[in-house]
């Protein structure tokens, strides 16, 4: 790769360490298993249409993998560890330097499910209004009292900013998301945000990633003078400090939200920016994309799909 590209691929790579979202969410994506280099990108959308019409002159598509095993969520008052997330997307360079988002048919984000500490005793009990002191009584066991919290995707991310990867503090795209919480006595329509009105979160570099290059035959195999090039930015600090949370929706039998005040209140939500922040430890981002574009021209998204599907095991 030229320097010039090295570092506009860099910058892209960085911008999009997604994995800031991954707080709490179901971390094992079913995704295809890829040989060699093409492995972090199990899940690029490449044979969404926006991808495979890319032609290699007037814009590029590339694939972007961001995964942390470790991190933190805190929602209003309410802070949950988070396992392993995978953050995956596709992008779509156009040569106006604007960028398009393109999310995996299974979502953006793919993460571990985490438990609330303190379950729902913590979340509002005890109380001494009857309604929620009858169902704090019920709670008998571990498996009762444990919340499950479990981000989820809710649309596809936007305002991706190429230059703001490679900054510290700068916001890097737009994650909209809704916190699902689980429990047999609030039901299994409880969330925090909603498809409607989601809560958005927009990671920022806490700290710049060691960056790193390679490449690749097509079919992922490590070679120096390979078509299929890859960039790692590893061991960074993600976060975002500025987002707002919403009320809670859907707490209680059938979901009619009848136990909404007494998450809100024991909760502390709605909560406003600078209440909540999300933090991911230890990133490791890939992106992927062909070194030489143009010579794949004007079909460089399906040379690109075709070179994902020959590394499938």
């Amino acid at each position: 790769m030229s320097a010039a590209r090295t570092a506009r691929v860099a910058a892209v790579a960085a911008a999009t360490t997604l994995a800031t979202l991954a707080a709490v969410a179901p971390a094992s994506a079913a995704g295809t298993q890829l040989n060699g280099n093409w492995a972090p990108f199990n899940r690029c959308p490449v044979d969404n249409a926006a991808m495979l019409g890319a032609d290699g002159i007037d814009n590029q598509a590339t694939c972007i993998s961001s995964s942390s095993a470790s991190g933190s969520i805190k929602i209003g008052s309410s802070v949950v560890p988070t396992g392993k997330t995978d953050l995956q997307v596709g992008i779509v360079t156009h040569s106006d330097g604007t960028n398009s988002v393109v999310a995996p048919s299974d979502g953006a984000l793919i993460a571990d499910p985490a438990d609330l500490p303190g379950g729902l005793l913590g979340l509002m009990c005890p109380s001494s209004v009857p309604v929620v002191s009858a169902v704090c009584g019920q709670i008998k066991d571990s498996t009762t009292n444990r919340i499950v919290a479990t981000v989820e995707s809710v649309g596809t991310p936007s305002n991706f900013q190429l230059l703001a990867g490679a900054s510290e503090g700068v916001p890097i795209i737009s994650i909209p998301v809704r916190i699902h919480l689980s429990n047999p006595l609030i039901g299994n329509n409880c969330y925090i945000g909603t498809k409607s009105a989601p809560i958005v979160l927009r990671p920022q570099n806490a700290a710049a990633p060691n960056i790193g290059a390679d490449s690749a035959t097509s079919n992922g195999t490590p070679a120096d003078d390979g078509p299929f090039g890859r960039l790692a930015l590893t061991g960074s600090t993600q976060q975002d400090l500025t987002f707002a949370a919403p009320g809670a929706s859907g707490c209680g039998p059938l979901g009619l939200g009848a136990f909404n005040w007494a998450v809100n209140l024991k909760s502390g939500l709605p909560a406003a920016s600078g209440v909540n922040s999300v933090k991911l430890n230890n990133t490791q981002t890939y992106l992927g994309t062909l070194n030489d574009p143009g010579a794949a021209a004007p079909n460089q998204g399906k040379v690109f799909s075709q070179y994902w599907h020959s590394a499938v095991k």
